[in-house]
């Protein structure tokens, strides 16, 4: 009898591995598994994971406890594998989980705010490669227990894969085996010299900025943009987009007005909707459950409540720009591209995963606590509002460096602890907290979320924080399971090198960009150009300054497009005398931001108008006394900058029209402006006779479009004033409320207008819209 058993004891691992319903293959350090019938799981085997077999099928024993809990079982619904983690997790990790990294680049910069080193070197001294962990990338996610990382620049597709499965076999082999949560703002944008070659592909595709798909009026174009960017962030090792921004762009000088889908709350609803369902959702064999899976990029949609309002056009990026003003008495309208287009999807995910906050205080628009605080520290508008009222129950992030210092009042990397610049560091956490907030962007340091932690068990007990904790904890671990990181985080980097930047995804861009152009004027039919003829194109004077980040820009003259392609079409000359037509390729008006520190030391405020138009403006008619203002760093309350002055730092683009036009005689001259804010058109249109806008194009796009290879299609998603004067009377908080510039063919460019080689544009589109803003 014994020796019966123990010959069927010799038999049973023989038995089990003929009912086992998995196998795997070996990538170098990464296993993949292939589950039949189940899912399929990635680890590493540097980083001490083993599987556990249940029921033939295979599982990850990321705890390393020799069992499988039921966060391991990919069978489970979300919630019941998040609810589980979260029960395990200590405050220390569920802190960490709440913290969003800084910008991190791949390789790390060698100096500046987001610096980087490896083994106490920069990357250039280190011998490390490109796709290692920094020093300080290694710190924040084992003590400080970071799982959201934002990417910035990477060196390659292949680098970043690399990078990413690195970064995934360290965090595997650490504590609960959490994945990584990568992220990244929007970087689909156009290298405006770039060509388009149909048959190439190239680090990423591009497409034409957020005004550009909106200048499409048609959200199938973004939701097939986000349907493709979200293989390539999925391919980058990317699960998270902290876009779309949906704000309406009420206010036209407000600096970000280019990140939007324009002015109109139901076009900003319907791009935002498309552009989620897009990102969002998987199909076929990458789905997991409810539209999640392999192929979904979790959409973190901003800046709730709105952040279009900034009084004067300011941003509340810096302290000068901290209030968003309502004279309109319109706040409620700046949330329909969340509550009726984020929140209502037409796509099985159902609702965007994640909202982030604006640094703005909606100045007086808390109605229960009348708390003059910034958005991401109000409870009313946080929690009675987006969570009680609108049902919002995903994750809610601040922006970036809410919870820091501010040191002062007109820099980019300072803290924007608005309406809670008194209070301490620990202090702002608790607050934005208990006001319902689950995230904390831009922080890698877990201390001061244990500090808030410690603070609400003293006021309202440990198991009232704990549950607090837990309930972030679960919504946080939700975008990691839905996109199947728990199985399997690591990348093919060959399928990452055949997916980002494909041939069919350039071209799909392509096509975008030349969806997204705008033809205003056209007199006389001078467009379509033909090809083969002369050309003259002038040079661009771009002043020396300084960027957003304060670093210093140098001065330059240069041609504005890419002469070699611009050849492809014409003849070219320099000598306007010999052109057939000139081309004028400039950008909108640029600003100073509407704060100049010198003015301040001098005595004044520090405030200027921010100005829409290339000549000087005199803000005659601004408001004498401003709706809000304060701030520590400030003497005086008032931010009226009535009677000041601004000119543009590209008043030089004015010049280049104007001068051309003297040049070449009566001959055609064409211009292509490059839009990020409305502009006042009075100053250039007469001396232009046909007029093309893009959002954010290659330069070749706007070639085709001008020689006929495409025909103009796109639609205005702005209106552009009439004068500096309508600018000042507008509502900080109302679109559609500016008297609109009519050209010298008697065309108004308001919101929805464009033209075709028939003239202005009326199909369902105008229709559809223009009906939406009649309801207004």
């Amino acid at each position: 009898m014994k020796k019966k058993y123990l010959l069927l004891m010799a038999l049973l691992p023989a038995v089990v591995s003929a009912q086992t319903k998995w196998t795997e293959t070996k990538t170098g350090d990464i296993v993949f598994v292939t589950n039949k019938g189940g899912q399929n799981l990635g680890y590493s085997a540097t980083s001490g994971v083993k599987l556990l077999t249940a029921d033939g099928l295979a599982f990850k024993d990321l705890n390393k406890n020799g069992k499988l809990d039921k966060y391991e079982d990919w069978r489970l619904p979300v919630d019941v594998r998040a609810k589980d983690l979260a029960s395990k997790m200590s405050i220390e990790q569920i802190g960490g989980l709440m913290l969003y990294s800084r910008h991190q680049s791949i390789p790390t910069m060698p100096g500046g705010p987001f610096a980087g080193f490896y083994n106490g070197k920069p990357f250039s001294e280190s011998g490390a490669n490109a796709y290692d962990l920094s020093d300080q990338q290694k710190k924040f996610l084992k003590d400080d227990n970071v799982r959201h990382v934002l990417i910035t620049s990477v060196q390659s597709p292949e680098v970043a894969a690399k990078w990413n499965n690195n970064a995934q076999a360290y965090v595997e082999g650490i504590g609960l085996g959490i994945p990584n949560n990568n992220s990244s703002d929007p970087r689909h944008g156009t290298v405006a010299n770039a060509e388009f070659n149909a048959g190439a592909g190239g680090n990423i595709s591009m497409w034409p900025g957020s005004l550009g798909l909106a200048a499409t009026f048609d959200p199938s174009v973004t939701q097939n943009f986000g349907r493709i960017a979200g293989q390539e962030y999925r391919a980058l090792g990317i699960a998270t987009a902290l876009s779309p921004q949906v704000d309406i762009a009420t206010d036209p000088r407000w600096n970000r007005v280019s990140g939007t889908f324009g002015e109109d709350p139901q076009l900003a609803a319907d791009m935002a909707r498309a552009y989620i369902d897009g990102f969002q959702t998987s199909t076929g064999t990458k789905e997991i459950a409810n539209g999640w899976g392999y192929n979904s990029v979790n959409a973190m949609v901003k800046h709730w409540p709105g952040g279009g309002a900034g009084e004067g056009g300011r941003d509340a990026h810096y302290g000068f720009g901290k209030y968003a003003v309502y004279p309109g008495n319109n706040f409620e309208q700046h949330f329909i591209p969340f509550t009726q287009g984020a929140f209502k999807l037409s796509g099985k995910t159902g609702m965007a995963a994640a909202v982030m906050p604006y640094y703005t205080i909606s100045y007086n628009q808390d109605k229960k606590n009348h708390e003059n605080v910034a958005n991401n520290y109000n409870k009313y508008i946080i929690t009675d509002l987006l969570r009680t009222k609108y049902k919002y129950d995903g994750v809610v992030c601040t922006d970036w460096l809410v919870t820091g210092d501010e040191t002062v009042i007109n820099s980019f990397l300072s803290g924007k602890s608005w309406g809670m610049e008194k209070a301490t560091i620990a202090e702002r956490h608790y607050k934005i907290l208990m006001a319902g907030v689950d995230q904390f962007g831009g922080n890698n340091d877990l201390g001061p979320v244990v500090a808030a932690y410690q603070m609400g068990v003293k006021e309202h007990g440990e198991p009232f924080m704990r549950a607090r904790f837990e309930q972030s904890a679960v919504r946080l671990l939700r975008g990691i399971f839905r996109t199947g990181l728990f199985e399997n985080p690591y990348l093919d980097t060959e399928a990452t090198k055949t997916t980002v930047g494909n041939a069919e995804f350039m071209a799909a861009g392509y096509q975008t960009q030349l969806k997204s152009i705008v033809m205003l004027k056209n007199k006389g039919n001078v467009l379509p150009l033909q090809t083969g003829k002369t050309v003259y194109v002038p040079k661009k004077f771009t002043p020396a300054g300084k960027n957003f980040l304060g670093m210093p820009i140098a001065e330059k003259t240069e041609y504005p497009v890419n002469m070699d392609i611009v050849k492809k079409y014409f003849k070219v000359t320099e000598n306007p005398d010999e052109a057939d037509y000139a081309l004028v390729f400039i950008a909108s008006p640029i600003g100073h931001g509407g704060y100049d520190a010198d003015d301040a030391k001098n005595g004044g405020n520090g405030y200027l108008p921010v100005s829409l138009q290339y000549g000087k403006y005199i803000a005659e008619t601004a408001r004498a006394t401003s709706l809000a203002g304060g701030d520590p760093l400030e003497k005086s309350a008032n931010r009226s900058y009535k009677n000041k002055s601004e000119t543009s730092t590209n008043v030089t683009d004015l010049a280049m029209v104007t001068d051309t036009y003297a040049k070449m005689k009566g001959k055609p001259v064409i211009v292509s402006v490059n839009i990020n804010n409305p502009m006042v058109f009075a100053e250039l249109e007469k001396q232009a006779n046909a007029i093309i806008a893009d959002f954010g194009v290659q330069g070749q796009a706007s070639l085709d479009i001008l020689t006929g290879k495409a025909e103009p299609s796109a639609l205005l998603p702005l209106q552009m004033p009439l004068d500096m004067k309508t600018v000042e009377a507008q509502f900080e908080d109302v679109p559609h409320d500016m008297k609109c510039y009519t050209d010298s063919e008697g065309h108004v460019y308001d919101f929805g207008y464009g033209l075709n080689w028939k003239g202005i544009i009326k199909d369902a589109r105008t229709v559809k819209y223009s009906k939406a803003v009649a309801k207004l």
